[in-house]
């Protein structure tokens, strides 16, 4: 345990991460050239949510490479492929593979990074997966987010949840 965590009620909290500086010493030590954080000239567009979220329909998007069984694992580097989970797999067939993050917790138990069983009952047929170590803006924004857009689009959902690795 760090020197810095704190243990409260049994529980380990931890000071908060630097991320930037993480992200930045991960691609460092993996070999590549310094990190670019992606630039845009405006902000997102801003959708409100219309009705109360208990009666939304959620489609859930994860970039921690999950996948299911008898699916193709995630390549590294660069891999934009997608993949689409049925909301009905059990979690005990999911699995991971992704290259920028250490997938131990993500191994023995997906929720962490893809919280299927947290939301069942409220979510579209379908999740999706990637794996988010896409180093090339011009192909995660050529390649794959117009990939999920056509799938979201197809569940017809009332929010996205997009949960970030």
């Amino acid at each position: 345990m760090s020197e810095d965590a704190e243990v409260v009620s049994g529980s380990c909290s931890l000071p908060p991460a630097d991320y930037i500086e993480e992200t930045r010493s991960l691609y460092s030590s993996l070999g590549y050239d310094a990190y670019r954080w992606a630039e845009r000239p405006e902000p997102p567009a801003w959708a409100p949510i219309t009705k109360p979220i208990e009666e939304c329909r959620i489609t859930l998007i994860g970039s921690g490479g999950i996948y299911a069984v008898g699916q193709e694992a995630f390549h590294t580097k660069d891999d934009t492929s997608i993949r689409a989970i049925p909301t009905d797999t059990p979690t005990a067939d999911l699995r991971t593979a992704h290259f920028a993050y250490d997938q131990e917790d993500a191994r023995n138990d997906a929720n962490c990074v893809f919280p299927l069983d947290a939301l069942r009952g409220r979510l579209t047929p379908n999740a999706f997966g990637f794996m988010g170590g896409i180093y090339s803006t011009r192909r995660l924004e050529e390649e794959t987010v117009p990939a999920l857009l056509e799938h979201v689009k197809a569940e017809e959902p009332d929010v996205v949840l997009l949960v970030p690795v």
